[in-house]
């Protein structure tokens, strides 16, 4: 079970709109802010198993002269599930201001006693990619003109313009995770109003494809509900596995951009 949280926790903190195909047109204006924080609860059916923050963070740092936006997320298992199987993970990312692609992506992994440290360069200008894990150096070539990590994905999935999609209309992205280019299929699934810590929230809701296997049932579904306002911060995200299911929820939201939309 424990193995299972661990997985899914960069799953579920950083799916919201991954994967190959178009070349997807952002809205001008970042819709995050530095200084915005959220935080979430990742539960084992009603067990609290893990925590998770999402974080902008304020940085003086430059990328060709460009200034950036440095991104942060961070996982951790709770103290009671600590004792058995310790988690603590962080992904730092710094995009670029204006288009919103990445430059750097680092990520410090420490699960029980392994431990990884891997970074990624982005040449956004000769779309080359250079990667190290551990200290093995990889060069690879970005496959189409949009190649994100894992974190930077996210954050520009907020930036889609989701006023003309249609239930059932599916599109996808490109990011770039153990030396390879991954491609994930998501479906606008509609609109919602959703019951969270923070009161009754009006949602987009999202169903990213995933591979069934040790994990996932061969029907197992991925639905993330996402704010239908300015923000378009996750709030709440569930999959069935094998045994059981596993769910993120919001409990936090601090330094939003925009005012949080509650009923």
């Amino acid at each position: 079970m424990l193995k299972k949280i661990n997985i899914l926790i960069a799953l579920l903190l950083t799916t919201t709109l991954n994967g190959f195909a178009q070349n997807l047109a952002h809205l001008e204006e970042a819709v995050f802010t530095p200084g915005e924080e959220l935080d979430y609860k990742l539960k084992y059916g009603f067990l609290a198993a893990a925590d998770g923050k999402l974080s902008v963070e304020k940085t003086d740092k430059t990328f060709n002269g460009q200034p950036s936006y440095h991104l942060v997320a961070k996982g951790k298992t709770t103290s009671g599930f600590s004792i058995f199987y310790k988690v603590d993970d962080r992904y730092d990312s710094y995009i670029d201001k204006r288009s919103f692609l990445p430059y750097y992506f680092k990520e410090t992994i420490r699960e029980g006693k392994y431990r990884r440290n891997s970074t990624i360069w982005f040449d956004q200008n000769t779309k080359k990619i250079v990667a190290d894990r551990d200290g093995d150096t990889k060069h690879h070539a970005a496959k189409g003109t949009q190649t994100f990590d894992l974190l930077s994905c996210y954050y520009f999935s907020r930036m889609i313009d989701t006023n003309n999609l249609k239930v059932g209309q599916t599109f996808s992205m490109i990011y770039f995770l153990k030396d390879e280019s991954k491609e994930l299929k998501v479906t606008y699934a509609g609109k919602e109003v959703i019951k969270t810590k923070l009161g009754k929230i009006r949602c987009l809701k999202f169903n990213p494809e995933i591979d069934p296997g040790r994990i996932f049932k061969k029907d197992s579904k991925l639905y993330l509900w996402v704010t239908d306002d300015g923000n378009r911060i996750p709030v709440k995200a569930e999959v069935d596995i094998l045994i059981g299911s596993i769910s993120m929820e919001l409990y936090s939201a601090k330094g939003l951009k925009y005012a949080l939309q509650t009923e």
